[in-house]
C-alpha cells in the first residue's frame, strides 16, 4: 500500500453471525488518513491476519465494532522518537489500513516491535508471531514430545499444524497428521510427516492404527468434535493433549451445548493430560523467546513457512469465510 494513499478503510461487524459468517456480515467504511499529535505515530498495515478464533471472538462482539485482528505494519509517520519512520511491528490493531497506536494499545500483549527487518513482513504474523508461539507452547510445553514419541496433530496442513509437525520431528518424533485434501496429503509429507491422511475420504480411526501403530503420546487438537473423541481413543497411558481450537464447533449455533461421548473414565484411567491454552496470554512474556528460536529454525532452513495470501484488503470477508472451507495451505494473510 503506498504511503501516498491518503484514505483509511476499516471493516466493521456489521451483523452477527448466524453459522458460517457471510459477506453482507460485514460493512467497510472509508474515512481520511488519521492525524497524528506529539508523541503519536501513524502505522500503515502491510499484511492483516485471518484465523478461526476470529469466528468465535466475534460471538462476544457487538455490532458495530471493528472486526478484531492483527496486523504487521510500518510506521509511516512519527512524532515519537521511540517509533521512527520505518518501524516495523505487529499490534491487535482490527480490519483497517491504518492506525494510529494508542497508549493502551501499546501495552496490549500483542503489540511487538519486530526485532529484525523481515525481507518477508507476514512472517511476523505466522511462523514469527501469534501462529509460530501458538505451536511453539502447545506442542513443547504442554506435550512436552520426547524422541520417539508419536505426535499427532489435525488441521495439519493449516498454518499452526504445519509448524507443529516440523517441530515434532526436530525432537525426533514420529509425526502424523490429518487434513481436508490429497493436494495437502502431499504437502504434509513433503516438509518431514511420516503419515498423513485425508479425513474426508478416510476412516480416521483405521488410519491412526496404521499409521500409528504404537499409539499416540501427543495429540495437537485444533478441530474438537468427532476428531478429538476418535483421536484420544487412541491415546497412550500418560499421554499429552494440547487443545489450541475447536474450529468444528464454531459455527454451531449452540457452540456450548454439542454434547459428545464422556471421555472422563478413559482419560482418568490413562492418566492422560488435556489442556487448553490462549496464546494471547503468552505473547507478553514468551515471544521473544519463541520468535528467536523459530527464527533460527527458518533462516537455517530446519522448517518452511507457507503464507495463502489474498490480494486487497476488500477480501478480508472472503478470506476469512475461506477458512471455513479449507482452502487454505498454511498461513492465512491478506495482502493490504
Amino acid at each position: 500500500m503506498s504511503q501516498n494513499n491518503k484514505l483509511t478503510k476499516t471493516w466493521y461487524y456489521k451483523s452477527a453471525f448466524d453459522g458460517l459468517p457471510k459477506e453482507d456480515d460485514f460493512e467497510m467504511k472509508v474515512t481520511d488518513l488519521p492525524t497524528i499529535a506529539d508523541g503519536e505515530f501513524l502505522c500503515e498495515n502491510l499484511y492483516l491476519s485471518v484465523d478461526p478464533y476470529m469466528r468465535y471472538f466475534a460471538s462476544h462482539m457487538t455490532p458495530g465494532q471493528i472486526m478484531v485482528g492483527t496486523g504487521v505494519s510500518r510506521v509511516i509517520e512519527s512524532k515519537n522518537e521511540k517509533y521512527p519512520v520505518g518501524t516495523l511491528l505487529t499490534a491487535a490493531c482490527g480490519w483497517t489500513t491504518h492506525f494510529v497506536p494508542k497508549e493502551i494499545d501499546m501495552q496490549h500483549s500483542v503489540f511487538k516491535v519486530i526485532p529484525v527487518d523481515l525481507e518477508e513482513p507476514s512472517l511476523a504474523l505466522g511462523v514469527l508471531g501469534l501462529t509460530g508461539l501458538t505451536a511453539y507452547y502447545g506442542l513443547l510445553d504442554i506435550c512436552a514430545p520426547k524422541s520417539g514419541e508419536t505426535v499427532f496433530v489435525n488441521t495439519a496442513a493449516g498454518a499452526v499444524g504445519s509448524i507443529v509437525g516440523q517441530l515434532a520431528k526436530l525432537k525426533g518424533c514420529h509425526v502424523v497428521g490429518c487434513t481436508s485434501s490429497d493436494d495437502k496429503v502431499a504437502y504434509l509429507k513433503e516438509i518431514g510427516f511420516d503419515g498423513a491422511f485425508n479425513y474426508k475420504t478416510e476412516n480416521m480411526k483405521e488410519k491412526l492404527k496404521e499409521l500409528c501403530p504404537k499409539g499416540i503420546d501427543c495429540f495437537f487438537d485444533n478441530v474438537g468434535g468427532s476428531q478429538f473423541d476418535i483421536a484420544l481413543s487412541e491415546m497412550n497411558r500418560h499421554g499429552r493433549v494440547a487443545l489450541c481450537g475447536s474450529i468444528s464447533l464454531y459455527n454451531e449455533k449452540e457452540m456450548f451445548q454439542v454434547k459428545g461421548p464422556y471421555v472422563h473414565l478413559f482419560a482418568i484411567h490413562n492418566e492422560l493430560k488435556i489442556q487448553g491454552f490462549m496464546v494471547f496470554t503468552l505473547y507478553k512474556d514468551r515471544f521473544v523467546e519463541a520468535f528467536k528460536e523459530m527464527h533460527g529454525y527458518l533462516t537455517e532452513g530446519k522448517i518452511s513457512a507457507r503464507d495463502h495470501v489474498v490480494e486487497g484488503f476488500e477480501s478480508m470477508p472472503k478470506a476469512l469465510i475461506g477458512l471455513f472451507h479449507s482452502v487454505n495451505v498454511g498461513k492465512v494473510v491478506v495482502k493490504c
